[in-house]
């Protein structure tokens, strides 16, 4: 394997050649930073529509339970009005992410890796919720995105980073851990850079950036730390990244808990049993949707 310097390297040199995010998102997502006053319905539907694999996955992902939905929705227009515009736009990232894994064999399952991500993302706003954090949505969103270098790693490192996946797996260690050890960065590095290069917000860079080490992030500390708390329950749940980590956890312990405790007094009253006892109906569900939707 090169050394970790050469790796820091082409990374850098081969970042360029990631994806984007799809056509049809960007503009959505900058038609919805609007006051909802001021959105039009038909249009959001319009901005969806323009992608019809997207349309036929935000259906999808619209009828799911995870999304509070028992009656059939077969519209986006049907879905904004019953969702409302905050919730499709979840729904639309989601299902936007989802499809940025590179099509080639690569070393992480797209369907592992999509797992952990969606799941992460949905504990992100069911846990924001139980200690009232202030945006549940952009909890979210956050949690949706928090691993996206690792995306990266699969198209500009592939083999590198199938090399370092395999240590992680056979050691039974965190990813980053052998990351940092083999490729000299982690893939929340890396995903801070790609988060850049797309423009997305402050909150979104930061948390990317430093959801492993939540102390190490100047500011939005608090949304840093609940994805960075999510992040670690689902790995220690069964929504990681195909293999179990052999580690003690007390999230009492982890630096994230005081960093987020500082923002939400709810947290110290938080019933950690009951909420990862919740995760079970979280795992299931969400293993039944990205299955369903690879299948789309």
């Amino acid at each position: 394997m090169e050394q970790p310097g050469t790796l820091l390297r082409k990374r850098l040199e081969k970042l360029e050649q990631m994806p984007t995010l799809p056509v049809a998102l960007a503009p959505l997502l900058k038609y919805l930073d609007q006051p909802i006053d001021q959105l039009d319905i038909q249009e959001v539907v319009n901005l969806i529509s323009q992608d019809q694999s997207l349309t036929a996955q935000c259906l999808k992902m619209a009828n799911s339970p995870a999304f509070g939905r028992w009656q059939k929705i077969d519209s986006i227009r049907g879905g904004l009005v019953a969702l409302g515009l905050q919730r499709m736009r979840d729904i639309a990232v989601s299902c936007s992410v989802l499809r940025l894994t590179p099509n080639s064999q690569v070393s992480m399952d797209p369907v592992v890796f999509s797992e952990h991500s969606f799941g992460c993302a949905l504990v992100c706003r069911q846990f924001a919720r139980a200690i009232k954090f202030a945006d549940p949505s952009k909890a979210y969103l956050c949690g949706l995105l928090h691993d996206i270098g690792i995306v990266a790693h699969l198209w500009i490192l592939p083999n590198e980073f199938a090399a370092t996946l395999e240590i992680a797996q056979r050691r039974h260690i965190p990813l980053h851990q052998a990351e940092n050890a083999t490729l000299g960065c982690s893939h929340a590095e890396t995903g801070r850079q790609v988060a850049e290069n797309w423009r997305l917000g402050a909150e979104v860079i930061e948390t990317i950036g430093w959801h492993h080490d939540p102390s190490g992030a100047t500011s939005h500390r608090a949304l840093v730390a609940l994805v960075g708390l999510s992040d670690l329950l689902c790995r220690m749940s069964g929504l990681g990244y195909g293999y179990i980590e052999q580690r003690q956890v007390s999230f009492l312990e982890e630096p994230g808990f005081a960093l987020l405790l500082e923002e939400c007094p709810a947290l110290q009253t938080f019933d950690w049993a009951r909420f990862t006892f919740e995760m079970d109906g979280y795992v299931e569900e969400v293993r039944r949707l990205v299955t369903a939707l690879y299948r789309t």
